[in-house]
């Protein structure tokens, strides 16, 4: 599984811009909690090749899966949440229930900072938590 900030990593498929190309259907990994987002490190080779070629062809964009082989998705995500196979709701459960989990072992261990950290990330989330439910109870039309 992947970390970033302490939070696990969400896997899904997403555009990237390198320099003036757009790179579609890219494999990344995205934080939750501070919103950064990086390449897959399983592609990130490939990745990092095919993005200096389109950007030497000034190419305005392309997509990742005309160049690289993409057969095993599965293998590629299997290390970390996938968002595409979860509902966001049930993502941000599943941070807010990994992070009170980790926040009792923090107490076990009376690391302070651990705890200041895990208290953080269970605000972010819960404010997240809020602002989706908030958006899903809105009427569509």
């Amino acid at each position: 599984m992947s970390f970033c900030c302490g939070a696990s990593m969400l896997g899904t498929m997403g555009s990237l811009q390198h320099k003036k190309t757009y790179i579609h259907q890219v494999p990344i990994l995205y934080c939750p909690i501070c919103q950064s987002v990086e390449v897959h490190p399983k592609i990130k080779d490939d990745y990092e090749i095919l993005a200096d070629y389109a950007q030497s062809d000034q190419a305005p964009e392309i997509y990742f899966d005309d160049y690289v082989d993409l057969k095993d998705m599965s293998e590629i995500f299997a290390d970390c949440i996938d968002v595409e196979e979860m509902p966001m709701i049930g993502i941000i459960k599943s941070q807010i229930d990994q992070a009170l989990d980790l926040l009792s072992v923090a107490k076990k261990l009376k690391d302070k900072e651990w705890e200041r950290d895990l208290f953080h990330r269970l605000h972010v989330l819960s404010d997240r938590l809020k602002k989706h439910q908030r958006t899903q109870a809105q009427p569509k039309g």
